[in-house]
């Protein structure tokens, strides 16, 4: 992508698997653009075109909570396939409404696949513009999955070792979406995860050429911009809080107990003769009783921390009670938590846990092997 901002335009440029004639009528058919053309976390209401010179189009975009965004303008240029000209202009009142852009897009064959380059002037200012290029960047993101054979694998990668509890986290998140991915196996401050989290921490993520890192940040985006179960319980703003106090809790209380202190010391010992520090273990022990303790009475007859669903708290939880059951000293901590056990035994016999668990060899993982990408 490239953005000349003194001219207030904006040039993009997407590789896209599928042949020329097909993103062509990708971004003309009305049935294919009712799937795609909006960005993330809203749905296409209804879309006309009269494909010819001085037809017209409108495209309507509804947000979840039901507001809807109308576009519409007018063909300047058809050269199937391989170029498109159109006007823009929002519905509504304001300066945006009085405002008509121009579109130009160029389709060009490469590699197998398709260089899609867009640009799109007329912009009053650079704000205005740069708005612009987060929803392009977003509605495009949706053409690719709408075309790449993969689907969202096409734009999807989680970055991060299939081994940490927050990658797993992420992972349960994202086959209960439904969302395919690829994933990309990094341990932290390795080339490839500090490109994109400046403190070199695992997850990170893609979507496309947009990059996001920390868990939680991941999580509300995967919730927001992808269709499917939510993420957070139904119930308001209690219940909602509720998740994200629980989901605190197993941040920063039972991974420091469970991980950090406990297990790490198997997996990696400090002790004399490489053997794990027993005292370090065992000065952990009583803070893990305390967060077994206090998600014994949290979970009481509900198999979910917050109502009769899994939330981000629960897809946190879930690595780190499945870990550390599989620890020398977990099985005896947890026989004296009932409500935890069975909890676990519920979300670990989930599609999604056993989608993310390493040493379940991926039971009905929705994941796509790498492959080299083109560069744009």
């Amino acid at each position: 992508m490239t953005t000349q901002a003194a001219t207030f335009e904006l040039e993009m440029t997407r590789f896209i698997r599928a042949p020329r004639e097909k993103v062509f009528d990708a971004l003309t058919d009305e049935d294919a653009m009712a799937v795609w053309h909006c960005p993330r976390g809203l749905h296409v209401g209804e879309v006309n075109t009269d494909l010819r010179v001085g037809g017209r189009y409108r495209i309507t975009m509804v947000t979840r909570e039901g507001k809807v965004h109308r576009v519409g303008g007018v063909y300047q240029a058809i050269q199937q396939p391989s170029f498109l000209a159109y006007t823009w202009a929002w519905d509504g009142d304001g300066d945006a409404a009085a405002r008509t852009t121009l579109i130009e897009v160029t389709l060009t064959e490469k590699d197998g696949g398709t260089q899609l380059h867009m640009r799109h002037t007329g912009f009053p200012d650079a704000a205005v513009r740069d708005d612009h290029h987060q929803g392009w960047t977003s509605v495009f993101n949706r053409l690719v999955d709408y075309l790449d054979p993969e689907g969202t694998a096409g734009n999807v990668r989680l970055v991060g070792n299939p081994l940490s509890s927050y990658v797993r986290a992420v992972r349960i998140a994202l086959a209960e979406k439904g969302v395919a991915y690829a994933l990309s196996p990094e341990a932290p401050h390795t080339s490839e995860v500090d490109a994109i989290h400046p403190f070199g921490r695992i997850p990170a993520l893609y979507d496309g050429p947009l990059q996001f890192y920390e868990t939680r940040a991941i999580l509300r985006y995967i919730d927001e911009a992808f269709a499917g179960p939510s993420l957070m319980p139904a119930g308001g703003v209690t219940a909602q809080a509720r998740a994200e106090q629980w989901y605190s809790v197993m941040y920063d209380y039972g991974y420091d107990a469970i991980v950090r202190r406990c297990i790490m010391q198997y997996a990696f010992p400090s002790g004399p003769d490489g053997q794990p520090d027993q005292a370090a273990i065992d000065a952990a022990l009583p803070d893990i009783r305390r967060v077994l303790s206090v998600l014994e009475a949290a979970y009481g007859e509900r198999d979910f921390l917050v109502g009769n669903a899994p939330c981000i708290a629960d897809f946190l939880a879930a690595p780190l009670l499945y870990s550390l059951s599989k620890s020398p000293v977990g099985p005896a901590l947890l026989a004296g938590y009932p409500n935890v056990q069975r909890a676990q035994a519920v979300m670990q016999s989930r599609p999604s846990f056993l989608s993310a668990e390493p040493s379940l060899e991926g039971h009905g993982a929705r994941v796509t092997p790498l492959r080299k990408v083109s560069a744009a």
